[in-house]
């Protein structure tokens, strides 16, 4: 072979092998920015709600979730109250958003004896309970997950449940025990960007391949009235527990709790493995405050950095943005630097508004389960094409110089319809560890091969329901018999038989398109059990 062959054939190689180098670095660059698909949602939150549903009547029909202190957790309510902030010892508020029902679990369910239930922190029984739900929601088998490489993120920030095990990385590891999961599992207290903070954690895993699913969110329950008491003293408490988010009357943060998570999952997975899609996440980004004015106080040009690191990480500019849920705890310190931050970023340079709210009007604080929250409620949002407006800023606070820049209050619901590009969100929380995070989500895009859905309705449709107790059964079939708007038997007929575990209790309804009461319209409902089956007293036949 003579030279003038031997260097063509050289230069054949080095192309191929150069095209082949720049396919892998598309493939690994299209990785790393692979948008984040949200497979499912569950929840729990002030205001009875126990389902994403639930939340969007909340923030969809404007409800005020704020109410009295529990009475069964032991709180001395009348000897720490004192209307004057900065009392020591005492707080200026007796009212905020809670979750009732806290204390009640299903323990059974996940093989939980009497005397560890007991002993197990509610935030712990919380967490179980709302991420077997959300992997259902999935349209999956909770038991099918066990060995698989899923990781669990958890926000937390409260050690405070003095019966048994609360340690904080046990909230984590318990989901992962209990489902057999084999991802990372961890957990993350960075105070209120707890569960934005587990999000991006989340997505990063994802991305890398350290699992395939993740679990990504976060918990609060207050099993002490201190968080009331630390605020009422440092006078940043909301004197009727209220957040009142950018509004003039703002005048200091109200508390409260709940759960969130979500199942996320690499947008190509999500298609090929048949399961829904409810937004993807674009892109995220956390920083700190660093050396700032005090260890707890905001700190407006790390929020800015860490809004423009998110849409960098997204690739998109600010207008690309059509609203903020944002952190707005109603502090006097806080949501002016907050909102100052927005109309220097999002606010320059945009023809359309930036709309600005946040659920924290609707329900209080939840803490390190307020980053979800807000996620939640985007999603929700882009899905009905309606911004729900923000309570009790129906004057927006004059320490805001709103003419900065294109940014303007929720002070009434608007329509988000559809128009050239997709609608995107963007949700920010600020801990008071100092450690920012901000995350922007899109709407679901849609298939190439994507067609719609022909539906065929059909006479009667049964639905399979179980649990592990009978009692738990009941509350099953009082669940599906109460369904979601737009839900159809056929929705739920598929998805009970086919992404629900098989537990030892099992019922049958039988009914056409909507079972409004079992009791009174005649349906039927079988009961089967070891012991062969007997017909349930839950209807004429």
């Amino acid at each position: 072979m003579g030279n003038q062959e031997k260097l063509l054939d050289y230069l054949k190689r080095a192309t191929t092998d150069l095209r082949a180098a720049r396919r892998r670095i598309a493939e690994i660059e299209h990785r790393d920015r692979e948008p984040i698909a949200i497979v499912a949602m569950a929840c729990r939150y002030p205001g009875g709600v126990d389902s994403p549903e639930g939340l969007w009547r909340l923030v969809d029909e404007g409800v005020d979730a704020v109410s009295e202190f529990p009475a069964d957790r032991g709180w001395d309510t009348e000897g720490i109250y004192d209307p004057e902030p900065g009392k020591p010892g005492k707080t200026a508020a007796r009212e905020g958003g809670f979750l009732y029902d806290a204390g009640e679990f299903d323990a059974e369910l996940f093989g939980i004896s009497p005397r560890e239930a007991a002993e197990t922190d509610p935030q712990q029984r919380l967490l179980l309970e709302v991420s077997w739900e959300v992997i259902e929601r999935a349209g999956i088998d909770p038991l099918s997950l066990k060995g698989s490489p899923t990781g669990v993120f958890a926000g937390l920030m409260y050690h405070d449940y003095a019966k048994g095990s609360n340690g904080g990385s046990i909230v984590s590891g318990r989901v992962a025990y209990t489902l057999g999961l084999e991802g990372p599992a961890v957990t993350v207290d960075t105070a209120c960007s707890s569960s934005l903070v587990a999000l991006h954690m989340a997505i990063h895993a994802l991305r890398s391949g350290d699992c395939t699913l993740a679990l990504a969110g976060g918990v609060t329950v207050m099993s002490t009235p201190e968080m009331f008491v630390y605020f009422s003293e440092q006078r940043g408490l909301a004197l009727d527990g209220r957040c009142k988010s950018f509004g003039a009357g703002a005048d200091g943060v109200g508390c409260s709790e709940g759960a969130g998570v979500l199942l996320l999952e690499r947008l190509s997975e999500a298609r090929r493995n048949g399961h829904p899609v409810l937004a993807v996440v674009r892109g995220s980004a956390l920083n700190q405050d660093g050396a700032s004015n005090g260890l707890s106080s905001p700190n407006g040009p790390a929020q800015q950095r860490v809004i423009r690191a998110a849409l960098a990480n997204a690739g998109l500019s600010p207008a690309d943005v059509d609203a903020v849920e944002a952190h707005g705890t109603g502090t006097t310190l806080g949501d002016p630097i907050e909102a100052q931050a927005l109309l220097a970023t999002y606010g320059q340079d945009r023809d359309e508004p930036l709309w600005l709210g946040s659920i924290k009007s609707n329900m209080g604080h939840a803490q390190a389960a307020s980053g979800v929250a807000g996620i939640m409620k985007v999603v929700l949002a882009m899905r009905h094409g309606v911004l729900p407006r923000t309570l009790h800023a129906e004057n927006p606070s004059p320490q805001v110089d709103w003419e900065a820049g294109n940014v303007r209050l929720l002070t009434e619901p608007r329509a988000w319809p559809v128009g050239g590009r997709p609608r995107r969100a963007a949700v920010s929380s600020f801990g008071i560890s100092g450690t920012n995070a901000h995350v922007i989500v899109e709407e679901a895009p849609r298939a190439e091969d994507e067609e719609p859905e022909e539906r065929r309705e059909l006479p009667v449709v049964p639905i399979v329901v179980s649990a592990r107790t009978p009692e738990a059964l009941d509350a099953q079939i009082r669940r599906i018999t109460q369904p979601a708007p737009g839900q159809s038997d056929l929705d739920r007929a598929f998805s009970a038989a086919t992404g629900r575990a098989a537990l030892e209790h099992r019922a049958v309804l039988v009914g056409s398109e909507r079972i409004v009461d079992v009791a009174d319209d005649g349906r039927v409902a079988f009961l089967f059990t070891g012991q062969g089956s007997q017909r349930l007293g839950m209807g004429r036949e």
